[in-house]
């Protein structure tokens, strides 16, 4: 019997065998679910083919090369050594833990990929280890490699046993497709909203190599339904249109004409014929789309970058993630980078002996002083804004204290803190600053009271200020409103609900000049247009969670942050 794992490795082995043939032509291969049939699938390339490991964290001197330091100053003139890339030129590059590529190195290989002479290109391995589909490689990396193969359960026996091709002798042995092949395709890639060229013309090479690797001189519609399922499928974004669907009062068909072995072509003549059938192409690869790929789309969850977590990115002098020193002096607690300033002086040394001078040691210039730079991550704040008002009370502020404390019991991991705004009766009060302990944000949600008025504008009014306050001390805020929308309190405190509307899209305009991230989750029984009106103003995500639970808004909260 075939498990669903058979057709997942026996996939990657045609993936891996079309690669071998080209591996420039091919770009790479994007490999998820770490496990032995992914181990055995790298250690058959590399018994076939020149293979290099890139360091995860790799640094932009080792990658592109530079001055020998050390040989230089032994030497007493520059000595220079090649990077990564140059001793890749020709192998193929394996990168471990590619998810946590950053994106200035996902553009330093992403150039390379693209400017290399044909003799000197080389192919990109990504093992992709994340454990959800939205913690995946840069986009700039994935979009330039063809093949992609979600190895996670799969046996490595198929992968072990491949027998690899000899890479071929010039791109010209590869069989074309069709022009008849290659409409085919690109309905394929239409109906799966596939916007990539780079992607159909992977299709077209892969079709070409199937072909080639059965040892056919022509592409049939086997060798297009595999194109389909290795590179299109991955990166569908939606399913195919379902076909429209016949009118009743519509004519039947005419009757077929009668058989004859003479007119009837067999299997073989219509596979041979040339001419591929879109809509089996289209069921091929919509078959072929991994298992949730399209609702990671859906949930409209946004790739995180290496080592994602809490807050914003921004640059630092003293803390932080290393990055590349600049030119500059060490002023207003920036800290000599050593070793980059005397890189930059020591080229220069001939040059500055020549002109006379006399002192000894290294001639060191103010433009060859470099400082130390780092990428600190600010910690984020997530702001919650809770109805307590009659119409929400009694049904969804229970779902939102739970929200809260689930929230609350992984801020520390994450990083983030929480803090609560309520608002009922005639005013909006802060019950909880921002803070990490959950007992504190416990007492706050046990004391929390609910029935009244709704004084949304008041609500909205204070965590825009809250919110553009903790921006000002460095902090991410994320704001999350939970309400009806259906505000009937103004800011002069007055039931005008007339008043209290606009007074409400007044505030939550002010929450989009200020540029503060936030999402409206409408908890009243049936979604209303008064919620989505708020989250319009707001710039911000409208999410209505009718049958939600606090389990379940503390999954779409946490996917935001």
């Amino acid at each position: 019997m075939t498990t669903p794992e058979a057709p997942a490795a026996e996939d990657a082995a045609l993936a891996l065998r079309a690669f071998a043939l080209w591996p420039a032509g091919f770009g790479g291969m994007w490999l998820r679910g770490p496990g032995p049939a992914r181990d055995a699938l790298v250690e058959r390339l590399a018994s076939a083919l020149p293979v290099k490991r890139m360091p995860a964290h790799i640094d932009g001197e080792r990658l592109h090369g530079g001055i020998d330091l050390a040989a230089s100053l032994a030497a007493g003139r520059s000595v220079s050594r090649s990077g990564f890339l140059q001793e890749a030129r020709g192998a193929v590059v394996i990168a471990p833990l590619a998810e946590r590529i950053t994106p200035a190195l996902a553009g330093s290989v992403a150039q390379a990929l693209d400017h290399a002479e044909p003799a000197e290109r080389f192919g990109l391995v990504l093992l992709d280890d994340g454990a959800e589909r939205d913690e995946a490689p840069p986009l700039s990396l994935t979009e330039r490699v063809a093949f992609a193969c979600d190895l996670g359960g799969a046996k490595p026996g198929v992968v072990a046993a491949t027998e690899l091709p000899a890479p071929l002798a010039s791109p010209a042995e590869l069989p074309a497709c069709s022009a008849e092949g290659l409409e085919a395709l690109a309905a394929v890639s239409l109906a799966l909203g596939v916007d990539s060229g780079r992607a159909l013309r992977f299709a077209a090479l892969t079709a070409g190599a199937s072909a080639r690797l059965d040892g056919r001189a022509t592409v049939r519609e086997s060798d297009l339904a595999a194109a389909a399922r290795l590179v299109l499928a991955p990166r569908a974004t939606r399913l195919p249109p379902p076909p429209p669907e016949a009118e009743e009062d519509e004519a039947p068909p005419p009757p077929p004409p009668p058989e004859s072995e003479t007119d009837t072509p067999g299997d073989d003549e219509r596979e041979d014929s040339g001419v591929p059938d879109p809509d089996q192409l289209i069921e091929a690869g919509a078959a072929a789309i991994p298992p949730g790929l399209l609702e990671a789309l859906a949930d409209g969850r946004t790739r995180r970058g290496a080592g994602s977590g809490g807050g914003s990115r921004h640059l630092s002098p003293l803390r932080g993630r290393p990055l590349a020193a600049r030119q500059g002096l060490p002023r207003g607690g920036a800290r000599l980078a050593l070793i980059d300033t005397l890189r930059a002086a020591v080229p220069w040394q001939a040059l500055r002996r020549a002109e006379g001078e006399t002192r000894p040691g290294l001639r060191i210039m103010k433009d060859d002083v470099r400082v130390r730079r780092f990428e600190a991550r600010s910690a984020s704040v997530t702001i919650f804004a809770v109805d307590a008002s009659g119409s929400a009370a009694f049904t969804r502020l229970a779902e939102a204290k739970g929200a809260v404390e689930l929230l609350l019991a992984q801020a520390y991991v994450k990083r983030t803190e929480v803090a609560l705004v309520a608002f009922r009766g005639q005013e909006a009060q802060l019950l909880l600053p921002p803070t990490r302990s959950l007992t504190r944000a416990r007492r706050a949600l046990t004391e929390l009271p609910g029935g009244g008025g709704t004084p949304l504008a008041a609500g909205l009014s204070m965590i825009c200020t809250l919110g553009t306050g903790l921006t000002r001390r460095g902090y991410t805020p994320l704001l999350v409103v939970l309400t009806d929308g259906r505000g009937n309190i103004a800011l002069d405190g007055s039931t005008n609900r007339v008043a209290a509307t606009d007074d409400a899209l007044k505030a939550s305009r002010a929450i989009a000049a200020a540029g503060l991230a936030g999402v409206v989750i409408d908890i009243s029984p049936r979604p209303r247009p008064e919620a989505a009106a708020i989250a319009s103003a707001m710039r911000a995500r409208y999410v209505p969670l009718p049958q939600a639970n606090a389990a379940t808004l503390s999954k779409v909260i946490g996917a935001l942050t």
